[in-house]
């Protein structure tokens, strides 16, 4: 069945497959791999119009390159899917994101093909760069190629990694994946003749001989290396958007058209016998091959089951809105009556609700890009002329904005609001994005403020404090995924910085909780009730300060303490409980849950909940046990 459907990629394993095929089957491979990547997300969800759009390149690099022996870097994993399906994991892309299925990013213990792992983006040059490098110091013979996309060209890192490869000139090709700029029709014609005119063997052979007597002729050959050199690259300036790159000391070709895999073919065959930093710029159409995704590409980035014919998302019924959507719908609010506040995020206005906050507040949202060192500093200039700035950005990706948040917020107490999205466990987008570190890297910084909410309402009032908030730095953490569903009520409520409250009264342990997992430590004190065992639980709502009355309340009324948190237990919220019980010289046990000292998997996040016991039932189990000792 699968010969009839995909006729080529059915003959097509691994990249020594490609290279047996004739030129005429690659076209047809690339069509087999669009159809199979929609049908197998359409059932199970992913990351889809990324790898529609890198079809081509994927097939002419696995061509050209002697992989795995060769190396292409990938820049994060949303746009190689269609790399996973050419390097022997065809029928594990059937089970990708899920529980014991394979990453949706790349992964060195994965397969010897996946060269370097990354789920943050931006990483690549730096990471191929190394490779080449190395490949030098060792002596061997062997291709390095980058391939990253337009969207991660907004980090900074990049053009530190390029500044520095134009300085080494080591051989690297940097493919770039652009799906978003336009360009005019003509225009893209003559730089197709003349990026192919470049790269052409007899040009080179040409321009070599020439070079080499020039350089015979003293000051008379010196002029004219100038004059030749100004030639090439003033009409490469003029034609093509490659006079930053070759400024940065790479050697430039494109724009190419990046769905044609004969071209892309010849032109990677010629450029990888080439010495020095290269650049290959190649125009792709992010969904390509596939109308909806085509027509709503940032729709089918991401996508969860969908109805292949139509497009259309199976809908769960029932489901409450997520804690982003209260979020956005929250601080839209706020800023319908303080005109101070503004929002910031990093190429995720729809990821953390800052699409809402923009289409009520026109102007009011600035979104950076891939940039989040840039957004922190942005955010404390800001801060320094009376603006109240809250960026939203998810919990993973602030850690790249660790020593800005330290150095340019922190130490100079501004009033910058931290939003922290996908804090916890994310599920599916697995280790590399799960927010397991922002309690512990936050709670280190002098002046900082750390909340959490129980739920969707506390959400609404902790953003209310944040931006009332004048002291300083003040973050907030929330989960991904639906809120528990409580009442909303009308405005907002101010939370005094530092104080907690007892939700549910005991005298046997008391279980203090901090954010989304109150929710559940109530779960699990009602299957203790059930056991004879009475919970006291507190929502202590800020890892920073502690409330440090209830602490010595609770101190002297328990002799049994369980924290609860879903953040890294080393450094995190019970460490906190723990440091000052220690400094008190309290003798009380204490028993921590939360995220192990290890990296977790990817899987939904109640499969995760349970494997590292933080879900109710786990809870339940490790208190129970605790108790009894």
């Amino acid at each position: 069945m699968e010969e009839q459907r995909y006729k080529i990629l059915s003959k097509v394993n691994y990249p020594s497959d490609i290279r047996k095929l004739e030129l005429s089957e690659l076209k047809q491979l690339c069509t087999d791999i669009r159809e199979y990547l929609v049908d197998t997300l359409s059932d199970i969800g992913g990351h889809l119009s990324g790898g529609l759009g890198t079809v081509e390149l994927t097939v002419a690099l696995h061509r050209v390159l002697n992989t795995p022996d060769d190396i292409i870097v990938w820049d994060t994993g949303h746009q190689a899917y269609p790399h996973k399906i050419l390097t022997g994991r065809k029928e594990a892309l059937k089970n990708i994101r899920h529980m014991d299925g394979i990453s949706g990013f790349l992964k060195r213990t994965e397969s010897e093909y996946d060269a370097f792992g990354a789920g943050h983006a931006s990483t690549s040059i730096s990471a191929a760069l190394g490779m080449a490098v190395a490949r030098d110091l060792k002596k061997e013979k062997r291709n390095v190629v980058a391939v990253i996309g337009d969207g991660a060209m907004t980090g900074g890192m990049i053009y530190e990694a390029m500044n520095n490869s134009g300085v080494l000139k080591t051989n690297l090709i940097v493919v770039l994946n652009d799906n978003n700029m336009s360009i005019a029709q003509n225009i893209w014609q003559i730089s197709n003749y003349f990026t192919e005119m470049i790269a052409h063997p007899e040009y080179n052979r040409f321009k070599g001989q020439i070079w080499d007597l020039t350089g015979k002729l003293d000051i008379f050959g010196d002029r004219l290396r100038k004059i030749a050199w100004r030639l090439e690259s003033g009409i490469k300036a003029v034609i093509t958007p490659g006079m930053l790159f070759e400024a940065l000391g790479f050697r430039y070709f494109g724009p190419v058209n990046g769905h044609n895999v004969n071209q892309l073919i010849k032109l990677f065959e010629q450029v990888k016998t080439f010495k020095g930093p290269i650049l290959v710029h190649a125009i792709t159409q992010k969904g390509k091959g596939y109308a909806p995704a085509e027509e709503q590409p940032q729709r089918y980035h991401g996508v969860t089951p969908f109805d292949k014919e139509t497009g259309k998302v199976y809908k769960k019924n029932g489901l409450v809105p997520s804690y982003t959507s209260f979020f956005g719908k929250a601080l839209a609010e706020i800023m319908d009556t303080n005109p101070n506040v503004i929002g910031i995020t990093g190429a995720m206005p729809d990821g953390t609700g800052m699409d809402y906050v923009a289409s009520k507040h026109p102007g009011k949202v600035f979104d950076v890009g891939i940039a989040e060192e840039h957004a922190a500093t942005f955010a404390a200039g800001l801060a320094t002329q009376g603006i109240i700035p809250v960026i939203a950005i998810y919990s993973t990706f602030m850690q790249r904005a660790f020593d800005q948040i330290v150095h340019d917020i922190s130490l100079q107490k501004l009033h910058v609001v931290l939003a922290m999205d996908r804090a916890g466990l994310v599920g599916a987008d697995g280790p590399t994005h799960h927010g397991a570190f922002d309690v512990s890297y936050l709670r280190l910084i002098p002046n900082m403020v750390i909340m959490a909410p129980k739920d969707e309402s506390e959400l609404r009032d902790m953003l209310f404090t944040a931006v009332n908030y004048k002291k300083g730095p003040i973050a907030i953490r929330y989960p991904r995924g639906s809120a528990p569903g409580v009442e909303i009520k009308e405005g907002f409520d101010e939370i005094p910085i530092g104080q907690s409250e007892v939700i549910r009264q005991g005298k046997d342990v008391a279980i203090l909780a901090f954010g989304a997992t109150v929710v559940t430590a109530m779960e699990a004190a009602e299957k203790l009730e059930a056991e004879g065992i009475a919970c006291e639980v507190v929502n202590m709502r800020f890892a920073k300060p502690l409330d440090l009355a209830r602490l010595d309340e609770v101190s002297k009324k328990f002799n049994k303490i369980v924290t609860v948190e879903e953040n890294a237990i080393i450094g995190g919220f019970g460490s906190g409980i723990v440091e000052y019980f220690s400094d008190k010289n309290y003798k009380n046990d204490i028993l921590r849950i939360g995220i192990p000292d290890k990296f977790i998997d990817h899987g939904t996040q109640a499969e995760l909940h349970e494997l590292i016991g933080i879900d109710a039932e786990g809870i339940f189990t490790k208190t129970k046990c605790f108790y009894k000792t």
